[in-house]
């Protein structure tokens, strides 16, 4: 990768467009992937659950969205982003109306298998790392794949706008619209986006393409990193309404438009990530936000009383996992060999799912109730951002400020 030349001249004028559009894309899926645990406060009262069960629920579409990214990746090496960012966006349409059903039924069982279904709309990132990759020259792939990676203000769009429209327009409705938004954003890929002009379709089989990148060492490296930075992002914006119910007793909007915020905060911070990355290298990105999120992690689980104190704490915290993602994925972009980004950054990414998975059922699991406490699970992010960070710091050699020269 490091020889790659550069973009045509019409190459490097149309990326714009496609770098929007695979962004644009990602915000449809997050948006969709996030509705059920931006409602967790309605089923909470509709199904009559607790918190472990509320855990439950908001965790499952993060699981088969974190799985499945495993395939998608790959598959994106083989038949273009333009054909996945479009099965993906309309294959969430069909659980996301599932959903909506099982919650007219009050039906916890249909909710939790449709939120099960619901994880193929978080696979779009998996297709949009290799394809806005392939539109940048290396030394760019920083800012690109920050820039895509804030495509996950789609949490923070459900988190403000998901509770205010059940209020609104009606719960069902609500659904209607997301599967509408889905469906127009899958002809839009579909119409107007193009594959960079240097991608070529690699018909390499899946199954030897993913072993192939587990074998290769910067695969599982950056899949512990991710699976801190992104999962710690993915949990606290599944799971951040109802801890802010739970501990502060905020009402749904309250707690949507917070957690909004906060993943607002996390968008915002991610293309800083990658771009700082570019400039100076991921490791001294990376090693920045673990120190910020273990330092933070223990403020939070001190629960600072008012606003102001509770609120900067909570950007600060999406601020620091934001600019982490970026630094990591770009010291994918960097380190992937030709013709692997997508099966790599598609284990990568899974991880990073999957390190938002198991969280929300610790959070729900550990909840004391007496006392309104998480201490438990936000004391496990602590330790486990400072293992990374002595990983980081010690087992881990960061590329050159140019990563376009460090790449091997």
């Amino acid at each position: 990768m490091a020889g790659t030349a550069p973009l045509p001249l019409a190459g490097a004028q149309g990326r714009t467009l496609n770098l929007v559009l695979a962004t644009a894309a990602s915000v449809a899926g997050f948006w969709a992937w996030n509705s059920v645990a931006t409602l967790g406060s309605f089923y909470t009262q509709n199904l009559q659950l607790n918190p472990a069960a509320t855990g439950v629920l908001v965790a499952m579409p993060v699981f088969v969205g974190s799985l499945g990214r495993i395939a998608v990746g790959a598959l994106t090496d083989k038949y273009g982003g333009r054909a996945m960012f479009s099965f993906v966006l309309l294959a969430a349409i069909p659980p996301i109306l599932l959903v909506a059903v099982g919650g007219l039924l009050n039906s916890f069982a249909l909710v939790l298998g449709a939120g099960l279904l619901l994880g193929v709309a978080g696979t779009v990132f998996a297709v949009g790392i290799p394809f806005v990759s392939g539109w940048y020259e290396p030394s760019r792939r920083g800012f690109a794949t920050g820039v895509f990676g804030a495509g996950m203000g789609g949490t923070a769009l459900a988190a403000f706008l998901n509770p205010r429209l059940v209020a609104g327009i009606g719960y069902f409705p609500t659904h209607l619209l997301i599967a509408g938004v889905l469906a127009v954003m899958a002809a839009l890929v579909w119409f107007l986006m193009k594959e960079s002009p240097g991608w070529t379709r690699n018909n390499s089989p899946v199954l030897p393409k993913l072993l192939d990148a587990a074998k290769t060492p910067v695969t599982w490296r950056m899949c512990f990193l991710y699976a801190v930075v992104f999962g710690g992002f993915v949990s606290f914006a599944t799971y951040l309404p109802t801890y802010l119910r739970d501990v502060y007793s905020f009402d749904p909007s309250g707690a949507g438009a917070r957690t909004a915020g906060f993943a607002l905060a996390a968008v915002l911070a991610r293309p800083v990530g990658g771009v700082l990355a570019d400039r100076f290298g991921s490791k001294p990105v990376v090693i920045t936000s673990l120190a910020g999120v273990a330092i933070l992690a223990w403020v939070v689980n001190l629960q600072p009383d008012g606003d102001v104190p509770a609120g900067l704490t909570f950007l600060g915290m999406a601020a620091a996992l934001g600019l982490g993602a970026g630094g990591v994925f770009a010291w994918v972009g960097v380190l992937a060999p030709q013709g692997k980004v997508g099966s790599i950054s598609g284990v990568v990414s899974a991880a990073g799912g999957l390190g938002g998975y198991f969280p929300p059922l610790v959070m729900g699991a550990t909840y004391d109730a007496a006392t309104r406490s998480y201490s438990i699970g936000l004391l496990l992010l602590v330790a486990t951002a400072v293992v990374a960070l002595v990983f980081t710091i010690v087992a881990l050699r960061g590329p050159s400020k140019r990563p376009h020269l460090a790449e091997a």
